[in-house]
């Protein structure tokens, strides 16, 4: 008998296969699963070295001895006509190809989680590529006497920072928005300069004792956590206004960038023009309160806003807050007389702004947004939005605008390269993945839009618009138990009115619908009458649909503005009342714009 054929009859073939397949297997799981574990490199050496040195040893065992049913036996004592070597031979070659199939999608496992990190990496690269040499986040100041009561003054300070270093030719600053999602954070600076999108960040603590400010202030390199810059200032509070210009200024100095010097571009400030201190302080107080959004909370803002100016008439950027603040009240919280005093005094404060200081970019924003609620005046509106931009090239609220403007004519395929393209300067900005949702889901790409609505929910979890907007893309699915699911948990108030009763019209429970309808009708008619149209929109009443529309309106309701990207409305787009309406309210035929 040859030695091929003995080697074959005594499986020792077989077993080497078997054993170079584990073999193998074994240092692939070394290789990419010991790193994990902080497992030492010589561990992983000698797992190698183990494995060869085994080798010669398993097949010296295998010629000599067989694994039978009895148990081991030496080859000499099995007798040659016994099939049963053969059969274990089989089974020897089951277990070859079931660890080599292991070892396959061990290799494609790790083939795809390769490219999964090259991939992570090209997009760490780009960001880093996109935020360029020159970038940075201003992260939440610290109030170092940790009194509560004087964090507008730390988050005012912060946020003129954050407009001063706007000023700054070749200087990327991200908004404030983004930036204040960092406020006490126990990330370290790579993580948060990647969230971003920067090269640097700047941090530091602010201490108001009497009639003295200290601010500490550090510039890091974002990728290693390294000090560029840092700093302590004291001053008295007198001089404040110094001190912040002297702040952004060594920054950036430090980032090498220079003042604007484009053809129509103004310094932007927050800052009184008389200096008077404690007409700064009621400012910043008052946007503070209206930023939190609640009704009570504008009208505080409305009383600060009024206290600064009465410290200083001229004071054209406390009369635009004052504006922005009365047209909040009028457009979320009252209704009827008490809306449209609102929104009287809203255009007086903006009139006001405008004749103190036509220079001011927030004015005309403002002033543009007036226009597009009570006149739907969207030309004179888009020239407020570019000439905002002229005068501050890197105003957030009038890019936002001019997105949403955009959309508002039936173009929601380039508000939402608009919207993507602002998400560089405020990546964490919860809002513009919701109107995004909006926009694509006009498109009929649900999928995309349940994504961006479940972000701008994970990263705003307690704004109830964001989760009545999930409700409507599940009804738009079809899936009523899910809509109803969600409707079920938006916080009591008049969001949740509007989704329950949204769910409610595609579910099987008439009786149901018709109850969460009449609620919402009964206690939120004054603010909700687009919303009352949407939900005669799913009840195929399209009579009732056009007459809370015409209600929609008369109230100057802002929804109105997503006339020709709801989903819901544009059924009805070839009902010759749905162009008379787009008529009325200044938009364009919904049979000839971009979305047909």
């Amino acid at each position: 008998m040859s030695l091929l054929s003995e080697l074959k009859r005594r499986n020792v073939l077989r077993v080497a296969a078997l054993y170079a397949a584990a073999a193998w297997l074994l240092v692939q799981i070394a290789t990419q699963v010991f790193p994990f574990f902080d497992v030492p490199n010589w561990a992983v050496r000698w797992t190698i070295v183990g494995v060869v040195c085994a080798f010669p040893l398993a097949l010296v065992v295998s010629w000599f001895y067989e694994l039978t049913p009895q148990g081991i036996k030496r080859d000499s004592e099995i007798d040659p006509a016994d099939p049963s070597p053969r059969q274990r031979g089989r089974v020897v070659d089951r277990w070859t190809i079931a660890i080599l199939a292991l070892a396959v999608l061990l290799l494609l496992g790790n083939q795809v989680w390769s490219a999964h990190n090259a991939t992570k990496r090209a997009e760490r690269t780009s960001a880093q590529a996109t935020a360029g040499p020159s970038s940075i986040a201003v992260l939440p100041l610290i109030e170092e006497g940790g009194d509560a009561a004087q964090q507008y003054f730390t988050d005012g300070l912060t946020e003129d920072l954050i407009t001063a270093l706007s000023q700054f030719d070749g200087l990327k600053v991200i908004s404030r928005n983004s930036s204040f999602q960092f406020r006490n954070t126990a990330e370290d600076t790579e993580s948060i300069g990647r969230k971003l999108g920067v090269t640097h960040l700047l941090e530091g603590s602010v201490r108001h004792d009497g009639d003295t400010v200290r601010i500490s202030a550090s510039l890091v390199n974002a990728a290693d956590g390294t000090t560029v810059w840092s700093q302590r200032f004291d001053r008295k509070y007198k001089e404040l206004f110094a001190l912040q210009d002297q702040i952004a200024n060594q920054v950036a100095g430090a980032l090498t960038a220079k003042l604007m010097n484009e053809d129509g571009v103004v310094v932007q400030s927050d800052r009184p023009p008389n200096g008077d201190l404690d007409a700064y302080q009621r400012m910043l107080q008052a946007k503070f309160y209206r930023f939190r959004g609640n009704e009570d909370d504008q009208r505080k803002a409305i009383s600060l806003y009024e206290e600064a100016i009465r410290l200083d008439p001229t004071y054209a950027r406390a009369y635009t807050g004052l504006s922005i603040a009365w047209a909040n009240l009028a457009g979320n919280f009252v209704s009827g007389e008490a809306a449209q005093e609102a929104y009287a005094k809203a255009r007086e404060a903006s009139a006001t702004a405008l004749s103190l200081n036509p220079n001011l970019a927030a004015a005309h924003v403002a002033h543009g947004k007036l226009l597009e609620i009570l006149e739907f005046d969207r030309n004179g509106a888009e020239t407020e939005y570019r000439h905002a931009l002229q005068l501050a090239p890197n105003d957030r609220d009038a890019k936002d605008a001019l997105a949403l403007l955009t959309a508002e004519r039936g173009d929601p395929e380039r508000a939402i390269e608009q919207i993507r393209e602002s998400l560089t300067d405020d990546p964490l900005r919860a809002v513009s993945y919701a109107k995004m949702s909006q926009y694509l889901a006009a498109l009929g790409r649900i999928d995309e839009a349940v994504d961006a609505t479940r972000t701008s929910i994970e990263m705003s979890p307690v704004t109830a618009a964001f989760q009545t907007r999930l409700v409507l893309l599940y009804v738009l699915r079809g899936d009523a138990k899910a809509a109803l699911d969600v409707a079920e948990h938006v916080p009591d108030g008049s969001w949740r009115d509007i989704a329950l009763a949204t769910a409610r019209q595609i579910g099987s429970d008439r009786a149901a619908a018709d109850a969460a309808l009449k609620n919402l009708i009964d206690h939120q008619a004054g603010n909700s009458a687009y919303q009352i149209a949407e939900v005669y929109a799913l009840r195929k009443d399209p009579d009732q649909l056009f007459a809370w529309l015409e209600r929609a309106r008369t109230n100057h309701d802002p929804g109105i503005s997503s006339l020709l990207t709801d989903p819901l409305l544009l059924r009805y787009r070839d009902d010759p009342r749905f162009a008379a309406f787009c008529a009325e309210v200044n938009l364009p035929n919904p049979l000839e714009v971009a979305l047909r």
